[in-house]
C-alpha cells in the first residue's frame, strides 16, 4: 500500500471514530466505540460518485465536509452523553433555557463558564482542522486513484447493505443484534428528532386540542375526605431506584425503618404504588402539573399549551369545593407568573414563607425548616371554622447535588423561628461539598433526611386527621440511578383513616411503605397523569365499585 493510501485509511478510521463515539458511563467523557457509521459510508459513497464524475473534490468542498463532520460530532456527542448521564433525550429548547441555573448549582462561577465557553470554541477549532485534514488524506490516497476509489465504494455499499438488510426485510429479525453490534446509531434521526422539538416550541401551532383528554372532574365529589386537610408532598428526585438498586435499597433500610415506626406512632397507617413519571432527571415541573391536572406532559410543549388552557385541576377543585390552595415552594426565587393557571389561594416562595434563619447552600431555606412554617402559618390555624387545607409542597433537599443537608433535632417550634440554625451547624453542612462524581451516597443520605424529618413531623405536631400523599416527581440523574434506569417514582399515602386507606387499596395501592414490584410490558406502571383520576376515585365518598375505574 503507497503512503498516501496509508495514510488515507488512517484518516478515515479517525473520522469513523469521532462519528461512533459513545459514552463512559456515567461520566461526560466520550469512549471509543469498534462500530461503523452509517453516515460516514453514505457521505463516501457520494464523494466516490462526485470523484468519478467531476474529479478530486475542491477546497470548498472539503471544507464543507468538515465543516459538517463537525457539526455530526458534536450532534454525536451531545446525543449519547446527554442520554446517559440524564437519563433522557437532549430537548434544545428546554435544556438550553436551564443551562446556566444548572451550571451555578454546580458552583460554576461566570469565569469558569467563560473559560469553558473558550474551551468549547477552541476545541470545536482544533476539530474543525482535524476533520479538514483527514478528509484531504481520504481524497489524495482513496478517492482520487480510480483503484483505489471503486475499492473503498465497494466495501461501503457491502456494508450500507449489511446496515440495511433488517430494515428491508432482507435478513432474519436476529439480525438486528447484529446490525446493533456492528453499526453505530445513526446521528441523523437524533438531529432530526431536535429540530421537531424545537420547531414545536418556537410554533406550537396545534395549540390546546393537541393535549391528552384528562379525568372528568365535572361532578366529582370530595366526601370521602372527611373535610381533612390534604398535603401533597413532591419528593424531589425521589426514584424507585431507591427501591430496585440494591444497595440503595439497603443503605436506606434503616431510615425507611425509622419513617415507619413514626408512622406508627404517630396512628397512621400507609399504602403505595409506583407511576412512571412524565420526565426523568429534572423538569419537575412537568411531573407536578401531569398530576394536578390529569394531563399528559411528556412533551414540554403539551405544558406550556396546558397553561395556556382553561383545563380544571385538583386545585381549581379543592378550591371549589371549600378548600383553601396553599402551594408552598421554598425553592421558587423568582416570579412565577405560570402559577396563576392553577389558581392558588396563595402561592408562597423564597421571599413569601417567611424564612428569617440562615441561608444553606443555593436554595437557602432547608425543607424542615420549610415544612415548620407551614404548619404554623397555615395547617396548626385554629381548626374552629377554618376550611381545610390543600398544600403542594416540592422539596429540595433531595435536589442535585444533593449537598449540603441540615441538621435535624425535630425541634418544631425552634424550626419556624429565625433561630432556625446556628452559625455552626450552617457551617458544619457546608464543610461537606457536593461531589458529582460519587453523588449516589450523597442522594441516600438526602432521601434518608427527608424521611426522618418527615416521619417526625407526622408523629408529632401535624394534624391528626391530615391526608399526606408523597410522590416522587422524576428519578435522579442516571448517574445516580443508573444506565437505562426506568422514569417510575414511588407513591405513599398516609393517613389516620383506615377507611380511606382502603379505598386506595382497592384502587391498586399495596399496604405498606415499599413501593410495588417493577412491571414491564402490558403491566407497564401506570403513567403519573393517570394517576389523577385515581386520587380523584379515592376522595370520593361514593362506593369504589360504583365509580368509573380510572
Amino acid at each position: 500500500m503507497s503512503a498516501p493510501a496509508a495514510l488515507g485509511v488512517a484518516a478515515l478510521l479517525l473520522l469513523n471514530v469521532l462519528l461512533t463515539l459513545g459514552n463512559l458511563w456515567p461520566t461526560p467523557w466520550p469512549r471509543p466505540q469498534a462500530t461503523v457509521s452509517p453516515e460516514l459510508l453514505l457521505v463516501l459513497l457520494a464523494a466516490c460518485a462526485w470523484t468519478a464524475w467531476r474529479g478530486a473534490l475542491r477546497p470548498g468542498a472539503l471544507r464543507l465536509l468538515a465543516g459538517l463532520s463537525l457539526l455530526w460530532v458534536a450532534a454525536r456527542y451531545l446525543d449519547v452523553t446527554v442520554e446517559a448521564v440524564f437519563g433522557r433525550p437532549l430537548n434544545p429548547y428546554w435544556d438550553g433555557r436551564h443551562l446556566m441555573s444548572v451550571l451555578r448549582l454546580a458552583g460554576w462561577s461566570g469565569a469558569a463558564v467563560a473559560a469553558a465557553v473558550l474551551a468549547l470554541l477552541a476545541a470545536a477549532a482544533l476539530l474543525y482542522l482535524l476533520s479538514a485534514r483527514c478528509w484531504r488524506a481520504v481524497t489524495r490516497g482513496l478517492l482520487v486513484p480510480a483503484t483505489a476509489r471503486r475499492r473503498l465504494a465497494a466495501v461501503a455499499l457491502l456494508l450500507m447493505a449489511v446496515w440495511l438488510a433488517p430494515v428491508a426485510g432482507w435478513l432474519p429479525e436476529g439480525a438486528k443484534a447484529v446490525q446493533d453490534a456492528l453499526f453505530a446509531r445513526p446521528v441523523a434521526p437524533a438531529m432530526a428528532r431536535q429540530a421537531r422539538l424545537l420547531a414545536a416550541q418556537l410554533w406550537p401551532g396545534a395549540g390546546v386540542a393537541a393535549l391528552s383528554p384528562g379525568p372528568s372532574f365535572a361532578g366529582q365529589r370530595l366526601d370521602g375526605l372527611r373535610g381533612a386537610d390534604v398535603l401533597l408532598v413532591f419528593a424531589e428526585s425521589y426514584g424507585v431506584c431507591t427501591f430496585d438498586d440494591a444497595w440503595q435499597r439497603a443503605a436506606l433500610a434503616p431510615a425507611r425503618e425509622r419513617l415507619r415506626g413514626a408512622l406508627q406512632a404517630g396512628g397512621r397507617g400507609v399504602v403505595s404504588t409506583r407511576v412512571r413519571s412524565p420526565t426523568f432527571g429534572g423538569a419537575s415541573w412537568l411531573a407536578h402539573a401531569a398530576l394536578l391536572t390529569g394531563v399528559d406532559t411528556r412533551d414540554p410543549g403539551d405544558y406550556e399549551r396546558l397553561l395556556a388552557s382553561d383545563r380544571p385541576s385538583l386545585v381549581s377543585l379543592f378550591r371549589e369545593q371549600g378548600w383553601r390552595t396553599v402551594t408552598w415552594m421554598p425553592g421558587l426565587q423568582r416570579p412565577w407568573p405560570e402559577g396563576a393557571f392553577y389558581g392558588f389561594d396563595r402561592i408562597a416562595g423564597a421571599q413569601g414563607i417567611g424564612y428569617a434563619g440562615l441561608p444553606l447552600g443555593p436554595w437557602r431555606i432547608p425543607d424542615p425548616a420549610a415544612m415548620a412554617l407551614l404548619d404554623r402559618q397555615e395547617l396548626q390555624r385554629p381548626t374552629e371554622g377554618r376550611k381545610p387545607r390543600f398544600a403542594v409542597f416540592p422539596t429540595l433537599a433531595s435536589h442535585a447535588p444533593f449537598r449540603p443537608l441540615p441538621p435535624f433535632d425535630g425541634d418544631w417550634a425552634r424550626l419556624a423561628t429565625g433561630a432556625a440554625y446556628t452559625p455552626a451547624q450552617i457551617d458544619a453542612a457546608l464543610a461537606q461539598p457536593a461531589d458529582w462524581s460519587r453523588a449516589r451516597p450523597a442522594y441516600v443520605e438526602a432521601i434518608a433526611a427527608t424521611f426522618d424529618w418527615l416521619g417526625s413531623y407526622l408523629a408529632g405536631s401535624a394534624p391528626r386527621a391530615m391526608l399526606t400523599i408523597v410522590v416522587g416527581d422524576h428519578q435522579p440523574w442516571a448517574a445516580v440511578s443508573g444506565e437505562g434506569a426506568s422514569w417510575d417514582v414511588p407513591v405513599h399515602v398516609i393517613s389516620s383513616d383506615a377507611a380511606l386507606l382502603a379505598r386506595f387499596e382497592a384502587l391498586g395501592f399495596t399496604r405498606g411503605i415499599d413501593a410495588a414490584a417493577p412491571t414491564t410490558g402490558a403491566a407497564a406502571s401506570p403513567a403519573m397523569d393517570g394517576l389523577t383520576a385515581v386520587l380523584l376515585a379515592a376522595f370520593d365518598g361514593r362506593p369504589i365499585a360504583t365509580l368509573p375505574r380510572p
